[in-house]
């Protein structure tokens, strides 16, 4: 069958009755008469197969292209019906919908992951940073990992009561929980929201470890808690700072607080007692590598008692999404950037296998992590975070609804 696209319709967009064809005559194009309506037109009549659907409404976002997910039958288009393009496209809202969690906690049993259980309390990131490796989760939900990641949000309300009945079960055993190594916990919805303090505020009624990664200055909001927690070896945090560059920040994060505000947080953190680590990831080669140890200095300066360093890795959909970006922002650099990034891949623009997907591979992985390795012991950075305590972990006779008598 030849491939078959779809396109937006005033008549009924991708939904419309009006397709009443059957698959057969689906798969010839339209002027044939395969298809009853224009919104569903077949992949060689497309005037402008390539273009976006959404040129010109892609504004302070990071992807420039919303293509379906890998999951989805049928691709979306722009077609030009004859009335041109007078009107700009409005600007894409971010719009969140509301999941009722079943569980809070999920597992894994990766050897590239220093913990084994994480809580995520949204679904997509509106910071839209466009080297984001979660974009490929948005695909199981139907929805692309490009425009819709940043736009298309899934709020999870409800998800501090799970964890705590989580936390209550007889079975369960204490380790550090990571948030924000998936999607940022502190992105702009939270300030709405507030779901990442409710979080915290079941932790530190359990007294159980928590380990947070965040490129948001809103987790200067939970100082409190987080100050209490550190106090007793219960919490440790990690802020993202990818270049201390503005303008490249400000193209491919560009729903991110600038580096100097990071940099402010991590101030913030550290002199309420919180140990903080400085997260050079992902180091992207041909763009920001050079800044590796300028961002480690920083870091050191502002605070930071521990460091990190992923090079760029680019899974899935990614990959498409990266590459396409960096063309359009930087287009005098582009092909280096691929070029490095296939030589740390093994030849790929990924490659997924443990051991090496965090790491990268070859020459220039190599000068990576020995550069690094002496910024580190320059500055008197550590390489791994002091271990935090599971040992206090206890399970509060109250409950928000019935406070103790004891």
């Amino acid at each position: 069958m030849s491939q078959l696209v779809w396109t937006d319709c005033d008549m009924g967009g991708l939904s419309c009755d009006l397709v009443t064809a059957s698959h057969a005559e689906m798969s010839r194009p339209s002027h044939a008469g395969g298809c009853k309506c224009s919104c569903f037109v077949h992949a060689a009549d497309m005037t402008e197969p390539g273009k976006s659907l959404c040129d010109g409404q892609a504004r302070g976002r990071g992807s420039l292209d919303n293509a379906v997910g890998r999951f989805e039958p049928y691709a979306r288009v722009r077609v030009d019906d004859g009335w041109g393009t007078e009107d700009a496209a409005p600007p894409l809202r971010t719009q969140v919908a509301h999941e009722r969690p079943r569980s809070a906690i999920t597992r894994n049993s990766s050897p590239d992951l220093s913990f084994d259980r994480s809580v995520n309390v949204y679904r997509g990131c509106e910071h839209g940073c466009i080297y984001c490796f979660a974009r490929p989760g948005h695909a199981w939900l139907g929805l692309s990992p490009g425009l819709d990641f940043e736009t298309r949000l899934v709020a999870r309300p409800g998800i501090a009561e799970v964890l705590e009945r989580e936390l209550r079960r007889k079975s369960y055993r204490p380790a550090t929980l990571a948030i924000g190594t998936y999607t940022d916990p502190y992105q702009p919805i939270e300030a709405t929201h507030g779901l990442m303090r409710e979080v915290l505020a079941v932790l530190r009624r359990f007294r159980h470890p928590v380990g947070i990664v965040t490129k948001g200055s809103l987790i200067e909001r939970d100082i409190d808690i987080l100050g209490e927690m550190a106090a007793e070896g219960l919490c440790a945090v990690g802020v993202s700072v990818t270049t201390l560059d503005r303008a490249v920040a400000r193209e491919m994060e560009p729903r991110v607080p600038t580096p100097a505000r990071r940099l402010q947080v991590i101030e913030r953190l550290a002199a309420a007692g919180v140990p903080v680590r400085i997260c050079a990831s992902p180091l992207v080669p041909g763009l920001t590598d050079h800044e590796l140890e300028a961002i480690l200095e920083a870091g050191a300066g502002a605070g930071a008692v521990a460091a990190s360093m992923i090079p760029l890795r680019l899974p899935r959909e990614v990959a498409g999404l990266f590459a396409e970006w960096v063309a359009a922002a930087y287009p005098d650099r582009a092909g280096k950037v691929m070029r490095r990034v296939r030589d740390l891949h093994g030849g790929q623009d990924y490659d997924p296998a443990f051991g090496r997907r965090m790491t990268g591979q070859g020459t220039w992985a190599q000068l990576y992590r020995a550069r690094f390795q002496t910024a580190c012991t320059r500055l008197g950075l550590a390489r791994k975070m002091p271990a935090l305590r599971s040992d206090l972990f206890a399970v509060p006779l109250d409950t928000p609804d019935q406070p103790s008598l004891f």
